[in-house]
């Protein structure tokens, strides 16, 4: 009976162990939001499609750098909760710092949460009439999205612009 213990206390110890490694041995990582940016940058697309746009919009690493640093400010600092950064900037303030020559608008999705779907962002920008109407503007057609995640909320940020204007 005592050898039949001692198995099981090695066993029972071996697999407390086993959880207790990876704990300590992988690092930190942070989320690759690469593939919910895409996707909200189809659904702009194809919000625009739907509305007869004729120009395909585009990427512009401008304007992602825009959404990116904005994204990260609304993330840090929960009295955020729209357009306007910490530091007083409009999305057409940072647009411009980063190169960026056009008028440019911006959509913010929050989710309280340490993660937001593709579902969620549509929720709160297909249904709300002023934002619907500046994904379907066929007038942007150079596109920034960017998101970050952290336990107490997700945040997106896209910003819309009209090079050259």
């Amino acid at each position: 009976m005592t050898s039949q213990c001692a198995v099981r206390r090695c066993a029972v110890s071996a697999a407390l162990l086993s959880l207790m490694i990876p704990a300590t041995a992988v690092p930190n990582a942070q989320a690759d939001n690469k593939r919910l940016n895409e996707s909200v940058f189809v659904n702009i697309y194809t919000a625009q499609k739907q509305n007869g746009c004729p120009t395909e919009p585009k990427l512009d690493g401008r304007l992602v750098e825009a959404a990116r640093l904005h994204t990260l400010d609304v993330l840090n600092n929960p009295n955020l909760n729209g357009d306007i950064g910490s530091d007083g900037s409009t999305p057409q303030d940072r647009a411009s710092r980063q190169g960026f020559v056009g008028k440019v608008s911006e959509t913010v999705a929050i989710n309280p949460a340490l993660a937001i779907s593709g579902i969620e962002i549509l929720g709160q920008w297909w249904w709300d009439p002023p934002r619907r109407a500046i994904m379907q503007d066929c007038a942007n057609t150079a596109i920034g999205v960017w998101s970050e995640n952290s336990l107490a909320r997700s945040v997106v940020v896209a910003v819309y612009g009209q090079p050259g204007l």
